[in-house]
């Protein structure tokens, strides 16, 4: 598309980025540019751009667009139509090009063969060509917030990123590196795209193992709960999806991947100047939630103190690279194993600092938080009835306790003997989860209100 109206396609681009899910910048007045950085050889024409959004307040951001051009309107793909410019031979119509079938194994087919078109580069990671499924349709999944995946015949998913930054993304430094160690709870990388954007190599997409016939972690927690409501007077060890047992070997599962972890990106102790600023931040971010949560008044004290303990830890505090974002949904349980996914991190985090070493225990505390959250989910709508409340709490204290177990069987440590930091870290997301359910889900807040009251009351975890 050398020849393209950039004016005319710049406007298209800026009336349509506002309608999709993964644009940060809705409401916000920005102007925009957009630059070619590669047109790719498929069945027809696809030009990948990069769309600079330069905001009124000085902020910027880069999103890739791939765009495909027909000539003619393609009825399949009216959902993701941009709109129409004139070309050589009439209009031509413009839509999504990661929607079109026809066009993206043009992405797979550059991983395969380790080419370079244009700005950019499509790299190879697997040994052998045939690992890319080239020849398999593509079918876009829905539900991301921040990306646009599909899935390659049930074989390959490949991960495009829409909002560009410098830099290698963590998800392919961190599973390039488990791939080469044989990691076994991680998917294997198949291959990945990149750009050079302002002078340094970004990642565009990534190309990673389908985990066929897996299930998340969250619906099958969440299948749990509903088993266990839908008794009368059953205990949770007593009820017939009870989950304790997988719990505990998602418990392993993690402990398996930070080992890895350790080994491709090494450790080492933090000081206790990284201590006091760990402290700091958390104290930092539990004043601002004060300000959006009132209602954490009566705890904040209680959560300072925790977090002022921090500073005073007497024991070494080993930091290595971790997950940063780890839940119930980023876990995958295939028929043989258990598999970690997107090690993005944090997705509001700057993305140097999702690199930064952390405590595993931070993740540790991410999955006991997702547990506490699948135990009550569904007492959201009864009003907290005490009884089904009580059940809720006792699903979670089970499968949280398995999956402590399990980390520490796994890992020789059991995150328990390390009460203060995990403690900090518990509260630390629930303070944030209070935030978020405020401000989105006010019907949601009382789950981290109550797991905030017990880490204040009982001086340790909510367990």
């Amino acid at each position: 598309m050398s020849d393209v109206d950039i004016e005319r396609l710049g406007g298209l681009i800026e009336r349509w980025l506002p309608t999709q899910r993964w644009f940060a910048g809705k409401g916000r007045e920005a102007s925009l540019s957009v630059t070619e950085l590669a047109e790719l050889p498929a069945a027809h024409p696809v030009t990948i751009w990069a769309v600079v959004v330069d905001y009124a307040d000085g902020e910027a951001e880069t999103y890739q667009l791939p765009l495909v051009t027909r000539a003619e309107p393609t009825p399949n793909l009216d959902h993701v139509l941009l709109g129409t410019l004139d070309g050589e031979d009439g209009p031509v119509w413009l839509y999504d090009a990661l929607h079109d079938k026809e066009v993206t194994p043009a992405w797979l087919a550059g991983m395969q063969h380790d080419t370079t078109t244009g700005a950019v580069r499509f790299v190879r990671y697997t040994d052998s060509p045939d690992d890319i499924p080239a020849s398999e349709p593509s079918l876009v999944l829905t539900g991301e917030q921040s990306n646009t995946s599909m899935v390659f015949g049930d074989v390959a998913i490949m991960k495009v990123f829409r909002r560009l930054h410098p830099g290698i993304n963590p998800d392919i430094e961190v599973q390039a590196a488990l791939t080469k160690l044989g990691a076994r709870h991680v998917p294997r990388l198949l291959g990945a795209v990149e750009a050079d954007l302002d002078g340094q190599a970004s990642s565009l997409a990534m190309l990673g193992e389908f985990m066929t016939t897996a299930t998340d972690g969250w619906e099958l927690a969440k299948a749990s709960v509903r088993d266990l409501m839908a008794e009368a007077d059953l205990h949770a060890e007593e009820a017939g999806g009870d989950f304790a047992g997988e719990a505990e070997r998602l418990g392993e599962a993690v402990a398996s991947v930070h080992a890895d972890l350790a080994t491709a990106f090494g450790t080492r102790e933090a000081s206790a100047d990284e201590l006091a600023e760990r402290a700091e931040a958390m104290d930092g971010r539990l004043k601002r939630a004060l300000e959006i949560v009132p209602a954490l008044g009566e705890v904040a004290p209680a959560l300072a103190a925790a977090y002022d303990a921090v500073r005073g830890l007497n024991d070494a505090v080993t930091v290595q690279r971790i997950h940063g974002d780890l839940h119930l949904g980023q876990a995958l349980r295939t028929v043989t194993r258990w598999v970690l996914i997107d090690f993005e991190g944090e997705p509001m985090a700057a993305m140097q600092s999702r690199r930064e070493f952390d405590s595993p225990l931070r993740d540790v505390a991410g999955m006991l938080r997702s547990f506490e959250y699948a135990g009550f989910h569904r007492v959201i709508d009864t009003g907290f009835e005490p009884q089904l409340s009580y059940r809720a709490g006792e699903w979670s204290t089970r499968n949280r306790e398995a999956f402590l177990t399990g980390y520490a069987s796994a890992s020789g440590a059991d995150p328990r003997a390390h009460g203060v930091l995990l403690r900090a870290f518990e509260a630390d997301k629930a303070v944030y989860e209070a935030v978020y359910e405020a401000r989105n889900r006010p019907n949601w807040l009382p789950i981290p209100l109550a797991s905030l009251n017990r880490l204040a009351n009982d001086g340790g975890t909510a367990t």
